[in-house]
């Protein structure tokens, strides 16, 4: 854990401590794959009361890609389902994201290093002058490097995984039909995430990282 780490860790856990402000909405983005998951047999019919069952043997229909995104402090969600993640796609989603923030000043993206998550992905998929507008329409926050615990849609993938994603679907379009479902519920629903680990809370955890950069960290972690 370095300094870049830490730096780019407080920036976001500064960002989850800011009040709800409409002009600056602070949304959390990130990509999953799905495997694509088939009976060979035919499983055995549900019964009331007992535990679904399934043969061991299944067949693999190759996968998807699940593109995200979620605003911690409303519930708001969006998501997409492609055959592949390249930066056509990762282009195609912020412009759906952009839309549902036209009032915006800026929308606040956190989000994880992957080579497609820049505005470099607008300019090989967009005229210059779209891939800059868009591009103006974003603040990019990257989380450290193996730190994916830091962006909150990864508790939405826990959510999804559990009450979909973690049973044999075969094909891409009913994924897609049956995440957007859930999806819609759960915006339908207004479900927020309320994050707890503050900087202070991260100083304290993590102090021997703090005191490891600079001796003097340890007169603030203690006040």
């Amino acid at each position: 854990m370095n300094a870049s780490f830490i730096a780019n860790m407080e920036r976001i856990l500064w960002l989850y401590s800011l009040p709800y402000d409409k002009k600056y909405p602070i949304v959390c983005f990130d990509e999953r794959p799905c495997f694509l998951i088939g009976d060979t047999v035919e499983p055995i019919a549900m019964q009331t009361g007992k535990v679904a069952k399934e043969n061991y043997t299944y067949s693999k229909n190759g996968s998807c890609c699940l593109l995200a995104s979620i605003e911690p402090l409303t519930g708001n969600r969006l998501a997409q389902v492609y055959a592949q993640r390249t930066k056509k796609e990762y282009t195609i989603f912020m412009q759906e994201l952009s839309k549902k923030y036209p009032n915006a000043n800026k929308i606040r993206l956190i989000q994880d290093n992957l080579n497609t998550h820049n505005s470099s992905s607008f300019y090989e998929n967009l005229p210059a002058n779209e891939a800059f507008e868009l591009a103006q329409r974003f603040e990019f926050y990257y989380t450290p490097k193996s730190a994916s615990w830091l962006n909150i849609i990864e508790i939405e993938f826990s959510a999804l995984a559990k009450q979909c994603l973690n049973r044999r679907i075969p094909t891409q379009e009913m994924l897609e039909r049956e995440i957007l479902t859930l999806v819609k519920e759960r915006n339908d629903k207004q479900i927020k995430v309320e994050w707890q680990f503050s900087i202070q809370k991260a100083r304290v955890k993590l102090n021997r990282h703090y005191k490891k950069l600079n001796p003097d960290n340890e007169k603030i972690i203690l006040t």
